[in-house]
């Protein structure tokens, strides 16, 4: 192996080992987040069924800062409580107006702000729609990742606003009196699902957190060279100050970990680790090849509006995973939940490449009365997990297992 490589490969380890030794010391200060944020009309923004409004978030470089955000309410009797989610967007992103609709359609109040010191009205040159997000001129810094920053102070830095950001949203929808404080979730796509991760282990008001793509272990997926390169000394503050591994053993809610096997960005592994770090309750639902991004893709999985609603609204809950193994070229795995099983698939593959390019092969397994379903491992197989599909289509993930390089 290269000497270079080595080191990199040395560095990674180092780093990753360090981040989830113990929870880094609380950078955010949660006694002055949790205050609703004074507010402002946002003019010269409207969407259908949802509003416009700016709130005060923390300063930047020793100046305020107005966060924009669209919030929205269901239509419901006067007098009546609902249950509220914060939506955080991912990279390339900003406030999604549609998103709010899809949570307030089903009953939900819900917020969607900017994270990284922009305008959801894109840029218009020579006649011609640009790509990027218009500039807040009173935003915080912009992201993603904000690995260039590093050796700015942490309270200038797009980590710390973006979850300032987060959860100054969770303080004031629940300020509303039309939402119910005690029922309140956070939902993150992408560089949001990330975000989620560092949010829920901050702000323990959240009775249930889902990243949507997103985990920690930076140097452990597709992002780690954009970590490595800052340098030994760098990248362990960054890892130490910005990385979810360095938080989550503090989240303790329920958590739904939703992904695909061959996720570009969050691969398996960093998302295993990252998963086994939370107290509370997991639930895992990795579809074989879930296309990554904003929209049906990453908002609209069924998963997680019942996972919510189970927990928020007292719906029924998705099945759980009670147990799996291998042994002896056998796999298994056990589920169990209200609604009936429609059907089980074992899902493999035999690669052991990166993470993204692994070619996945499923098969249909049949689940016993037990809730158990079992299949011999197929020759070859490298790494391996069960799906268990219920009778709304809905899908429960045992871990992936992995087996040992000879």
């Amino acid at each position: 192996m290269p000497l270079r490589r080595l080191a990199a490969l040395i560095l990674i380890l180092c780093l990753g080992l360090a981040a989830a030794e113990e929870p880094a010391a609380p950078l955010w200060d949660l006694d002055a987040l949790g205050a609703a944020p004074p507010t402002w009309p946002a003019e010269g923004f409207s969407a259908e069924g949802v509003r416009a409004l700016f709130y005060q978030g923390v300063p930047f470089k020793g100046a305020p800062t107005r966060v924009f955000a669209w919030i929205g309410l269901p239509q419901v009797p006067p007098g009546t409580r609902v249950p509220a989610m914060v939506l955080i967007h991912g990279g390339g992103g900003t406030a999604f107006d549609n998103w709010v609709r899809r949570w307030t359609a089903r009953g939900y109040a819900a917020i969607a702000m900017d994270t990284c010191g922009a305008l959801p009205r894109k840029e218009v040159k020579d006649g011609k729609e640009g790509k990027g997000w218009v500039r807040n001129p009173q935003g915080g810094p912009g992201g993603w990742g904000g690995f260039g920053q590093i050796d700015q102070p942490a309270g200038d830095q797009w980590a710390y606003h973006a979850v300032s950001a987060a959860i100054l949203a969770h303080s004031l929808i629940r300020s509303l009196p039309e939402v119910d404080p005690a029922r309140t979730g956070v939902c993150g796509i992408s560089w949001g699902g990330y975000l989620t991760c560092l949010t829920a282990s901050n702000d323990q008001r959240f009775q249930l957190a889902i990243p949507v793509y997103g985990c920690g272990f930076t140097t452990e997926h597709t992002f780690a060279k954009n970590v490595t390169d800052l340098g030994p000394e760098r990248a362990a503050r960054w890892m130490a100050w910005w990385d979810p591994s360095s938080y989550l053993a503090r989240a303790a809610m329920p958590m739904c970990w939703v992904t695909g096997s061959n996720d570009f960005a969050y691969t398996l592994n960093a998302l295993q680790k990252s998963y086994r770090l939370p107290s509370g309750p997991r639930t895992l639902a990795i579809r074989l090849r879930m296309p990554h991004g904003h929209g049906d893709a990453g908002e609209a999985p069924a998963e997680i509006f019942t996972f919510a609603d189970s927990i928020l609204k007292g719906g029924e809950p998705l099945a759980r995973i009670t147990g799996q193994g291998s042994a002896d070229g056998q796999a298994w795995a056990s589920a169990a939940g209200r609604r009936p099983f429609a059907r089980a698939e074992l899902n493999w593959t035999c690669d052991r490449g990166l993470w993204p390019q692994r070619k996945w092969e499923s098969q249909a397994v049949a689940i016993d009365a037990a809730g158990r379903a079992a299949a011999p491992l197929p020759a070859g197989a490298t790494v391996w997990y069960f799906n268990f599909f219920d009778d709304r289509g809905c899908v429960v993930s045992s871990e992936h297992e992995e087996a040992p390089e000879r």
